[in-house]
């Protein structure tokens, strides 16, 4: 498993807790120093199943200064957020879990924990 990481973030923090706990392995992802590519943004929202707007996060000043709450929630729209969160990585919520079948979650609820544990069990 992936898991994209913000080392001064205490949901992060959270998930590599209870992964450590569950001696679930996992690979580290410092998204704000290597950010993530539109195609590798496309792809985890792919896994996730989302919209580029359901993992973004509006209360970061990047947002603000960009009028993103206002911005339309379209699929003509999608590029448009894709590039903010691959200019302003802080924009993009976390933790992402990539799990190893091809999934993702977004690792920020003891129950989606919960759930990558699970799925991360042979």
């Amino acid at each position: 498993m992936e898991l994209w990481n913000n080392p001064s973030c205490t949901k992060c923090a959270g998930a590599r807790d209870t992964l450590d706990a569950a001696q679930v392995p996992y690979r580290l992802r410092a998204y704000l120093a290597q950010p993530p590519t539109a195609e590798e943004l496309i792809e985890v929202l792919r896994r996730l199943g989302a919209q580029p707007w359901e993992i973004c996060r509006l209360g970061e000043p990047a947002a603000a200064a960009r009028g993103m709450a206002q911005w339309p929630r379209d699929e003509a729209s999608a590029g448009r957020w894709i590039a903010a969160m691959v200019e302003a990585p802080e924009l993009i919520q976390r933790p992402i879990l990539l799990l190893d079948d091809g999934s993702a979650l977004v690792g920020r609820t003891p129950e989606a924990l919960a759930e990558a544990v699970r799925r991360s069990r042979p």
